[in-house]
């Protein structure tokens, strides 16, 4: 395994990677800008700072259309122009196969320091309906769907789990199971043997198969924690890594207060992987 080389500095706190069309975009939170870098490390905003919070989390229509969630669920159309989807707010969003949009969140002020409540994932279909699919999440983050569009995989951060569902024809969310217990997950990312990227708490990250195994762990740099990870590259071998400076002494809004006013410590970390990214995002 080859060590984590820099691909970007100077960044707010990086969340939702995507690999499309040959570049790595994420949402730079903070400046509320949706980014997208090359392997060589050039970048630029792809989607401009909005007058009310969005692009928290970012994916792609199959029809190329870019969807963005904040406080509601936006597309880009391709002149450039914003229009609403649906009047659902939301953290992370992944769109399978079919057209259909993911979405999960949880209504409380988490940045506030607001008491937990559980979270959810709600559906949006290709015709617009939305309607709930999921519940009693404990802390909803990041998800990802199969090559097969058949299972759907979140990240429940406050129970540190990552849990499993079965997509249904009607893209409802059936058969809850556990895919992996005692990990610290958040951005997740799947690879071509069914393992998932995640965070493991502090500032590692391991390679997790179905049932806990740990196949492959890597220690990032301290306090260097890593919110979100994705394959991609030409060959979706390059695993991702998006990172900022988190104190676990401090909490969640000291931490958030000091990323917002102070120094932007956030990096994207690359390094090469065996086994390739599969499904989506």
């Amino acid at each position: 395994m080859s060590k984590p080389k820099v691909l970007l500095t100077g960044l707010g706190i990086p969340e939702s990677p995507r690999w499309h069309e040959g570049r790595l975009w994420f949402c730079n939170w903070i400046a509320r800008e949706v980014v997208a870098v090359d392997l060589e490390g050039t970048s630029e905003v792809a989607s401009v700072r909005g007058p009310v919070p969005m692009g928290y989390s970012i994916d792609w229509l199959p029809d190329g259309r870019l969807l963005m969630t904040g406080d509601r669920l936006r597309r880009q159309e391709p002149d450039g122009s914003t229009v609403t989807v649906a009047e659902q707010g939301g953290n992370e969003i992944v769109v399978d196969g079919r057209g259909n949009i993911y979405i999960n969140g949880a209504d409380f002020d988490f940045a506030g320091g607001g008491a937990p409540e559980p979270g959810y994932i709600k559906l949006v279909t290709p015709d617009g309906e939305l309607r709930q699919v999921a519940d009693d999440i404990q802390f909803p983050n990041g998800m990802v769907i199969t090559p097969d569009d058949r299972t759907l995989i979140i990240s429940e951060s406050f129970a540190g789990r990552l849990t499993a569902f079965d997509i249904d024809a009607d893209g409802g969310l059936s058969n809850r199971r556990i895919f992996a217990d005692g990990v610290a997950p958040d951005g997740i990312c799947l690879d071509a043997e069914g393992a998932v990227w995640v965070s493991t708490g502090g500032s590692t990250i391991a390679r997790v198969a179905e049932g806990g195994k740990i196949l492959e762990s890597i220690e990032l740099a301290e306090e260097q924690a890593p919110f979100a990870l994705m394959l991609g590259g030409p060959d979706r071998r390059t695993l991702f890594v998006l990172t900022a400076e988190w104190r676990e002494s401090d909490g969640v809004v000291d931490n958030l207060q000091r990323l917002t006013t102070g120094p932007r410590t956030g990096q994207i970390l690359t390094l090469a992987v065996s086994v390739p990214g599969a499904g989506r995002p």
